[in-house]
């Protein structure tokens, strides 16, 4: 036997006596819950607080923490850090804000699609109002009339009366709408969304397109979109962040490089880490790094700027970092150097003058109102971090309460939002599995070949016992897709330990279904669901002709995850593919996830078996009408 060959079955086998241990151990009582509390966000304990968002009373005297894995508010004193209270909210909590008033904090339950109203002066929930799907993040009008409310799976921003909760009105946002931030005087508020937006697409070769994102802005007096900013190549936009004066405005994205195949490392070779500046300060809006060679600012998120327009500070949780922009140099960066700057990795030395290392995983942050601190919300270390923004250092770190050992599905979790495996630290599973799900993108993973098997990045939930992986199905395993092959074309650096690629495999098999906003309630369907069912299941065509077992809908989409796990050739084939078999995939919650098909060449459920299936490879529904193909797509959104 090889040297190799034994090299590789003694990994195989400490994963498997690792993973064997990790099984034996889920006889803790608390472990067991853990894995079996199908009510926790990502699978992990739910009494890990996961802080997310943060934010300070309007006198300035209390901080309130987004705790989403507990679902509660934690109340904190702002000077001793002392707790004051938890206050439990709806499932899976995204957003919070205060009215302008103060009296009133609002939060958005994710899961539960609804939105909690506490009072700020009794910190109780004082009402729970239902709102769209996967309500996000959430802002009160400075009159108090109107109550905007971001929806990421309805794409769109409710429009709510601020008294009674009542939806007024509906507005088309961006893919995946999820942030919404007032500009300083209250007159407008500017919403992003983490999905690249859908855009016709084209057949063959030319079916890659950039992503492209936008900034919507709203009149908040008038309660429409006033204006879309676009912000081209973006795919991932999360926080804005306002100077006091209203001149400088600052969006944190991503920027994927998905059009060419993943192969200059030293270049940043998949993702660069960017801000978008906009407004009067700016002109027309750019788009600058903040990514140097070794030194990688991997998925930007929370953004503030200080009162003195001295200061950008972005949380960046891949690298576990603040990244701090003086704003004069970065002006006069600007104005001094002509663009693009984007793929220019010298270009943040002129700008970026620290980087403070935090917890693990830091999303939403705060300043205090003087500008001296600057609060960090941890989440996957139950941390609040406090920075001296004077001296650029940590001085204080506020530990949440929760459990003090991490347990393997935490970890597992840390591993999976972390970018530090990755060569220079460049990007981490999250990056393109964002929150745990998809991205939207279609990537050239090029150890097919370059500009070979352009793949569709495939949905996370529920994976557990759908192998093989890959739309190949060259994967047998999660513990090999995660992990020689992740360390040889991914990372391209040393990849994790056994004990580490056996937490995350746990992790990854337990990331849970969101809720289907399609469904009725106890398992129901609709008239049009029920139609479509009896296409889904049929076995013989309109005209009495029986379908070919393997060309029914039912056979390779079978069981409550809808795939039958084997490969088959569904006509699909593009000049770029290398061939034809492809694995089944999984219909959990397809509805989210388009575009479609193996290379993301169907832009819509429908284009599937309009466009792409001519010859009934793809199943037999030539034969349909368009109200019943509409019927059958009804269906599959159920599953």
């Amino acid at each position: 036997m090889s040297r190799a060959a034994q090299v590789r079955i003694a990994i195989a086998a400490s994963v498997l006596c690792t993973a064997l241990m990790i099984a034996a151990s889920l006889r803790s009582p608390v472990v067991r819950a853990a894995a079996n509390t199908s009510a926790a966000p990502t699978g992990s304990v739910k009494d890990y607080a996961s802080p997310l968002e943060i934010l300070f009373s309007r006198d300035g005297r209390q901080i309130y923490v987004l705790c989403q894995q507990s679902d509660s508010i934690r109340v904190l004193d702002a000077h001793t850090f002392a707790a004051i209270k938890s206050i439990a909210v709806g499932h899976l909590p995204r957003g919070f804000s205060l009215s302008h008033t103060g009296n009133r904090l609002y939060v958005t339950n994710t899961w539960d699609d609804t939105l909690s109203v506490i009072d700020t002066r009794t910190l109780t929930v004082v009402a729970t109002w239902p709102v769209g799907a996967e309500p996000s993040s959430v802002l009160e009008d400075n009159a108090g009339k109107r109550v905007f409310v971001a929806n990421r799976i309805s794409n769109d921003i409710a429009v709510l009366n601020a008294q009674t909760g009542a939806e007024e009105s509906r507005l088309l946002a961006g893919r995946g709408s999820s942030y919404m931030t007032p500009s300083p005087d209250g007159s407008r508020i500017y919403a992003t969304h983490i999905y690249p937006n859908l855009q016709a697409r084209r057949t063959g070769v030319e079916s890659r397109i950039p992503p492209e994102s936008e900034i919507t802005v709203i009149d908040a007096v008038r309660g429409v979109v006033e204006q879309r900013m676009p912000l081209h190549r973006a795919a991932g936009v999360f926080h804005v962040a306002f100077s006091s004066d209203g001149r400088l405005g600052v969006a944190a994205q991503l920027h994927p490089k998905n059009l060419v195949p993943l192969a200059h490392v030293e270049h940043g070779w998949a993702f660069e880490d960017t801000l978008t500046l906009f407004g009067a300060d700016i002109g027309a809006s750019v788009e600058v790094p903040l990514d140097e060679l070794e030194r990688y600012a991997a998925r930007p998120f929370g953004v503030a700027i200080s009162p003195d327009k001295s200061r950008i500070y972005v949380s960046c949780g891949g690298s576990q970092i603040v990244t701090v922009v003086d704003v004069v140099k970065l002006l006069h960066f600007i104005h001094s150097h002509a663009g693009p700057y984007v793929q220019d990795l010298s270009a943040s030395a002129n700008y970026v003058v620290a980087r403070i290392a935090v917890g693990r995983n830091p999303y939403g942050i705060a300043l205090t109102h003087d500008g001296s601190r600057l609060f960090v919300a941890n989440r996957l270390d139950d941390t609040v971090s406090v920075i001296d923004t004077r001296t650029n250092h940590v001085v204080s770190t506020i530990k949440l309460d929760g459990p003090a050992k991490v347990s393997p599905l935490r970890h597992g979790e840390q591993t999976f939002y972390n970018a530090s495996y990755a060569f220079q630290g460049q990007f981490g599973c999250a990056n393109c599995h964002l929150d745990s799900t998809f991205d939207g993108i279609e990537w050239d993973l090029e150890p097919d070949g370059f500009g070979r098997d352009i793949v569709d990045n495939r949905l996370l939930e529920d994976i557990r016992d759908t192998e093989p992986y890959k739309w190949n199905g060259g994967n047998p395993d999660i513990p090999t897709e995660c992990g020689p092959r992740t360390e040889k074309y991914f990372w391209r650096s040393q990849n994790y330990d056994s004990l580490t690629l056996a937490d995350l495999t746990l992790y990854i098999r337990s990331i849970p279904q969101r809720p289907n906003q399609w469904r009725l309630a106890h398992k129901q369907f609709t008239p049009a669901q029920e139609r479509g069912r009896t296409i889904f299941n049929r076995v013989a065509d309109k005209f009495g002709a029986p379908i070919p077992e393997q060309n029914r809908c039912s056979y390779c989409h079978i069981g409550a995850k809808g795939t039958n796990q084997k490969s088959f050739d569904v006509g699909t084939r593009k000049a770029t593919d290398n061939g034809a078999l492809l694995d089944t995939p999984q219909l959990v919650n397809i509805a989210l996830t388009a575009p479609y098909l193996h290379d993301g060449s169907a832009g819509t459920l429908e284009e599937i078996w309009t466009v792409f299936n001519a010859k009934d490879k793809h199943g037999r529904t030539n034969d349909l009408s368009k109200d019943e193909l509409n019927d059958l797509i009804e269906y599959l959104r159920t599953r």
